[in-house]
C-alpha cells in the first residue's frame, strides 16, 4: 500500500495551531521543539535514506526513535538532559499525532513508553560576593556601551532572571518608583514581579535616562537592552557580554572561579546568597519563579559553609560524666563473647 507523507501536515499542524493555540505554550517552547524535529527529519535523511518531503507518520516508528536518541547522544555529543528534551518533544507531537492518526495507535503508544534516560544531576556553581563585587567592577563606566552592560549585568544579578526573561525586558517592564520591581516574563508564559535593589535602581534610572527612554509611556514595547541596530539583545550576545567582563576580571587574584561563568551561574548566585541571608525557601521560590519549593530546596545545598553554620548551630555541647571502661566489667565482656558463640 502507498504510503502517504502525511507527517509534514501534522508537524504544521502541532507547530502552529495545536501548541499555540491549544496549549498556548510559549515561543520558546515552540522554537525548542522545531529545533528538536529538524534535528529528528535530518536524522532521518541521513541516516536513514528518507528524505523530508517523503516522510509519513508510519516511518516514525519505537526503533527510529531509539536510533535518533542513540544519534544525538553519541554522534552530536549531545548530554542526556538535550536527549532528554528531544524525547520530551517527539512525546508530546505524538500525544497530538495519535488522536488524528488513530490507526497508527499500537506504534505510537510503543514510542510514548520510552522513558527519560536517567543521568547524575550536575553539580550547582555559583559565585561568591566578593567574585559578584569583582565581575561589576570590570565595565568600563567612562563609555556608553559600559554603561550599559553594567546595568544590565546588575540587573540579571538582583533580579536573577533568566537569559531569556532579560532579553525580553521592554521598557515597560521596570517601575522604578517604590517600590521598585522588574516584571519578568519566564517559562510557560508566566509572570512575576521581582523587586530591585536602590543600587541597581540607580544604575536604571541612569540607563534610561542617557537612552532618552520615555518610562511612562505605558504602550512602550521598545527592548530595555538592545544592540547598535536598536534590537534586543541576543542570548548569545548576552553570553559575550558577560564572558568579556569574566576574562577580566580573572586577572584579580581573589576571583578564583575557574569553571566557565554562565548567565545562569548569576541566577543560581543570587539564590546562593538569599539562602546564605536566611531568606525562607518559599520567598525564594516566588522570586526565581520556580512552580514547586523543590527546586527551590537544590539551593540550600550549595554551600557548605551554610551545612556548617546550620549544624554549629544545632550543636549541644554535652557535659556527660566519666563512664568507666567495658574492659573493667568483667561480666559484661564474658556475656558478650557468649552471645558471639
Amino acid at each position: 500500500m502507498k504510503q502517504n507523507p502525511d507527517f509534514a501536515k501534522y508537524l504544521t499542524d502541532f507547530l502552529m495551531k495545536y501548541l499555540p493555540g491549544t496549549l498556548n505554550v510559549s515561543k520558546n517552547t515552540i522554537v525548542s521543539y522545531r529545533d528538536t524535529f529538524k534535528l529528528f527529519l535530518l536524522f532521518m535523511e541521513e541516516e536513514k535514506k528518507n528524505p523530508p518531503d517523503k516522510i509519513c507518520l508510519q516511518r516514525i516508528t519505537y526503533q527510529n526513535v531509539i536510533d535518533f536518541l542513540d544519534w544525538i547522544e553519541k554522534k552530536r555529543s549531545c548530554s542526556i538532559s538535550t536527549r532528554n528534551q528531544r524525547l520530551a518533544a517527539l512525546h508530546s507531537f505524538l500525544k497530538y499525532a495519535q488522536r488524528e492518526c488513530p490507526e497508527n495507535l499500537y506504534e505510537i503508544q510503543r514510542i510514548l513508553k520510552i522513558p527519560s534516560k536517567r543521568a547524575p544531576k550536575p553539580n550547582i556553581q555559583f559565585m561568591t560576593l566578593s567574585e559578584i563585587e569583582i565581575l561589576l567592577a570590570q565595565p568600563d563606566t567612562s563609555i556608553k556601551n559600559g554603561r550599559r552592560d553594567l546595568t544590565m549585568l546588575a540587573l540579571m544579578y538582583d533580579s536573577a532572571a533568566r537569559v531569556q526573561e532579560l532579553i525580553d525586558l521592554t521598557i515597560k517592564s521596570v517601575r522604578l518608583e517604590a517600590p521598585a520591581v522588574v516584571i519578568l516574563h519566564g517559562k510557560g508564559n508566566k509572570t512575576r514581579t521581582v523587586p530591585i535593589m536602590q543600587n541597581t535602581v540607580l544604575l536604571l534610572r541612569g540607563y534610561l535616562k542617557e537612552q532618552n527612554c520615555n518610562r511612562y509611556i505605558l504602550d512602550n514595547e521598545s527592548p530595555l537592552f538592545f544592540n547598535q541596530q536598536k534590537q534586543k539583545l541576543t542570548r548569545k550576545g548576552v553570553s559575550h557580554i558577560l564572558n568579556k567582563y569574566v576574562s577580566a576580571a580573572k586577572e584579580n587574584p581573589v576571583f578564583t572561579r575557574i569553571e566557565k561563568v554562565t548567565c545562569h551561574i548569576l541566577r543560581h548566585s543570587r539564590a546562593a546568597h538569599m539562602i546564605q541571608a536566611g531568606i525562607p525557601l518559599i520567598y525564594i521560590r516566588d522570586f526565581l519563579g520556580h512552580a514547586s519549593v523543590q527546586s527551590t530546596e537544590i539551593y540550600a545545598r550549595l554551600n557548605n559553609e551554610i551545612k556548617r553554620k546550620a549544624i554549629e548551630s544545632a550543636y549541644i555541647d554535652l557535659n556527660t560524666p566519666d563512664y568507666p571502661s567495658w574492659d573493667d566489667d568483667a561480666n559484661l565482656i564474658d556475656w558478650l563473647t557468649n552471645l558471639c558463640k
